[in-house]
């Protein structure tokens, strides 16, 4: 692996450095969304039914231990419930602009790194192709075989190097997006569920008083 790098030239150290990113990224959106899906598919029916049968405080204190955009939503909700159904859903909806975010970060770092691994790549076949030609021009029409197999060498790992990392970040870009995408969508409907047993139909509202 290290006689590759070698041989691909400078631009293999920031070609690493994109792969290393990228992993990371990977590796911790991954985690992330898991953990949010899977809190998500527990507290939807607690909360639910929390809330069905009118204990708040309960539903509250579930909603503080919990640390998915879900949880925060509800419990912002539920701290304006008894001002109305308007405060209570501008109150989520203040809750969404901040959660909704963490959905979606390091989402463009990875598409970015994307586009720069092929770049680089391309960047790296322009300098080994001016190496080749330079081994040409100095050494006569034919040059020097190992020099001329060195230029070429960077040129192709380079670009092979770049796709590598490239590929996969662009495949799992995609899959971020859609995957945020679709939890927001499921987030948003079913706190908008949630904040109809928040607060009364307009018809008890006005019996009561």
């Amino acid at each position: 692996m290290l006689d590759v790098l070698i041989k691909g030239g400078p631009v293999m150290i920031f070609i690493a450095l994109c792969a290393v990113a990228a992993t990371v990224i990977v590796i911790e959106r991954l985690l992330y969304f898991r953990s949010v899906r899977k809190e998500y598919n527990s507290l939807v029916p607690s909360l639910t039914d929390l809330l069905k049968r009118g204990k708040f405080s309960e539903a509250a204190v579930l909603c503080e231990n919990a640390a998915s955009p879900l949880a925060k939503m509800v419990k912002a909700g539920l701290d304006f419930a008894d001002r109305g159904e308007q405060s209570v859903r501008d109150a989520v909806s203040h809750a969404s602009q901040r959660e909704m975010p963490r959905l979606e970060r390091y989402i463009s770092a990875l598409g970015t790194i994307a586009n720069i691994s092929t770049l680089l790549g391309l960047l790296g076949t322009v300098t080994g192709n001016i190496r080749a030609f330079g081994v040409l021009a100095a050494s006569g029409a034919m040059g020097n075989p190992a020099l001329l197999a060195g230029a070429i060498a960077e040129a192709l790992i380079t670009t092979a190097a770049g796709l590598i990392v490239s590929i996969p970040a662009t495949i799992f870009y995609n899959f971020f997006v859609s995957r945020s995408n679709r939890i927001i969508v499921d987030t948003e409907s079913s706190v908008g569920d949630m904040i109809l047993l928040m607060v009364p139909p307009k018809g008890e509202e006005s019996r009561a008083v």
